[in-house]
C-alpha cells in the first residue's frame, strides 16, 4: 500500500497544448483571423497573431477589434466568431498525420513506453476531431478542450482540469505551450512550464526548446524522476 502510494505522488502527467505544439494549425488560425479583419479593415500580422495563441476564440476577436478601434454589437460579434470558425474548419477537411510537428510522435511514444500520463490542455474547441484526423487520439488519457473550460488561458482552469481528471498534482504536472498565455497559466498552477518556441518571447518558461526535435530522451527522464 505504501509503494503504491509514492507511485502515485511520483506519477507525472504530460499536458500539451494543440495548436502549434503537437499540430501546425496555428497557421490555419491565423488565416481565418487574416480573413476577418481584411474584410473589417484591420491589418493583422504575424506579430499581432502572437498575442492571440492560446486565447480563447472570444477573446482573440476582442483583441482584433481593439486593434482595429471598431465597436460591435454582440450580434455582429456572434456573425463573425461563426464565420471565423467556418473558415477554419474548412482548412481542417484534409488534415491528416502530416499536420503533426517535428519531434512530437517520439515524444508521445517515449512517454507511453515509460508508462507516464498524457492529456492534453487546449482552447481549441476543435480539439477532438483534429486529434481523430491525425491517428493520435489514443495516446491521450485525458483531453480538456475549449469546451469543457470558462476561463481562458492564462488562467490555469484547462491545466488544472487535465491534472484533476487524471489525480495527479501540480508539482507533478509538466506543461508543454507555444503560448506566453499558456507558460503564465502554468506558471500560476505551479506547473513545470515547457516552452515550444522562441525564447525570448516564451521567456517565462522554465525550460525552452525549439522544437520538440531538441528534447532528448535523458531530459525527459530528468523530469519523470525529479
Amino acid at each position: 500500500m505504501i509503494i503504491q502510494k509514492l507511485l502515485l505522488m511520483n506519477k507525472k502527467v504530460f499536458i500539451f497544448d494543440l495548436d502549434g505544439v503537437i499540430v501546425d494549425t496555428a497557421k490555419y488560425h491565423f488565416i481565418a483571423w487574416q480573413k476577418i479583419a481584411h474584410e473589417l479593415g484591420i491589418e493583422f500580422t504575424p506579430e499581432h497573431n502572437e498575442n492571440l495563441k492560446g486565447v480563447s476564440r472570444v477573446r482573440s476577436l476582442d483583441l482584433i477589434l481593439e486593434l482595429g478601434k471598431i465597436e460591435a454589437t454582440q450580434e455582429e460579434k456572434n456573425k463573425w466568431l461563426i464565420q471565423k470558425n467556418d473558415n477554419y474548419l474548412s482548412y481542417l477537411v484534409t488534415m491528416n498525420n502530416s499536420e503533426i510537428l517535428p519531434g512530437v510522435m517520439p515524444i508521445l511514444q517515449y512517454l507511453k513506453e515509460n508508462k507516464q500520463s498524457i492529456a492534453l490542455g487546449s482552447a481549441s474547441k476543435n480539439a477532438r476531431p483534429i486529434l481523430e484526423k491525425t491517428g493520435i487520439l489514443s495516446y491521450f488519457d485525458a483531453i480538456v478542450d475549449g469546451n469543457d473550460v470558462s476561463n481562458a488561458k492564462p488562467d490555469p482552469e484547462v491545466f488544472l482540469q487535465a491534472a484533476q481528471k487524471l489525480g495527479i498534482s501540480n508539482e507533478n504536472s509538466i506543461v508543454f505551450e507555444d503560448s506566453v498565455a499558456g507558460i503564465q497559466a502554468a506558471n500560476i498552477a505551479a506547473m513545470t512550464s515547457i516552452g515550444i518556441g522562441e525564447a525570448n518571447i516564451l521567456n517565462e518558461a522554465k525550460f525552452n526548446f525549439q522544437d520538440f526535435t531538441y528534447i532528448d530522451e535523458a531530459f525527459l527522464n530528468s523530469l519523470i524522476n525529479n
